[in-house]
């Protein structure tokens, strides 16, 4: 028989995790500052680029066509402009969150059916395999290239990988933690992970506004000169 303690233990440790105010403020942040931003950019490439503002279009549609094509070069005239660091450090940061949000839908769906698309839950035997196994394999080896290369133009592609096994570890941080199963229990941190995923986004989104000022800078300042 189990004793009182080990049962109150057990019984806090699977509780089903809600998601708190704090969890979906942090979540409506992210989502806020993503949709402002890409706004923001749409509007002052608008503003500034060759495209007819609305008043003056014959074709709304075509006049959005063209704000997109042209925010999009800006983007990757901006991307190409800033140093090799800042291009890994976004990219990292980038392939951190998409992975941390990913892993998060994916392990959602298995908890209601055995596969979702190609992904399923991996058993060795009686041991369930966590993701946290190929993230670290992953970062590692992403890791140990980037030190045994030395070579600055792999860093902004080896920065993914390192991100994606960021994102795969720290999603199951709490796992680590307590060395138990706490995926979607109370102490599955789940608040704490987002909090992370969130810094990580904002900090995104900041190293994303200087690569779109040195786009405008390249593409809309000449073609207005």
């Amino acid at each position: 028989m189990l004793g009182r303690a080990e049962r109150l233990r057990r019984s806090r440790h699977h509780r089903p995790l809600a998601a708190d105010r704090a969890t979906l403020c942090l979540g409506a942040v992210a989502g806020v500052a993503v949709a402002a931003v890409a706004a923001g950019e749409i509007g002052r490439v608008w503003r500034r680029g060759s495209a007819p503002l609305p008043r003056e279009a014959d074709s709304l549609v075509l006049a959005v066509e063209e704000v997109m094509a042209e925010t999009a070069q800006v983007a990757r005239a901006g991307y190409r402009e800033v140093s090799t660091r800042e291009n890994a450090t976004f990219n990292l940061l980038s392939s951190f969150v998409v992975t941390f949000i990913v892993a998060r839908v994916i392990t959602y769906g298995l908890r209601h059916r055995s596969r979702v698309g190609p992904f399923r839950s991996l058993r060795v035997g009686r041991r369930h395999i966590h993701h946290f196994v190929p993230g670290i394999v992953i970062a590692f080896a992403s890791g140990t290239g980037a030190i045994l290369t030395r070579d600055e133009a792999l860093e902004p592609k080896l920065a993914v990988p390192f991100g994606v096994g960021m994102g795969l570890t720290l999603d199951e941080s709490a796992l680590l933690l307590e060395l138990e199963d706490v995926y979607w229990s109370r102490e599955g941190l789940l608040s704490v992970q987002i909090t992370l995923a969130v810094t990580a986004l904002l900090a995104s989104i900041a190293l994303g506004l200087r690569f779109l000022r040195r786009g405008e800078q390249a593409v809309l300042e000449p073609s207005s000169a």
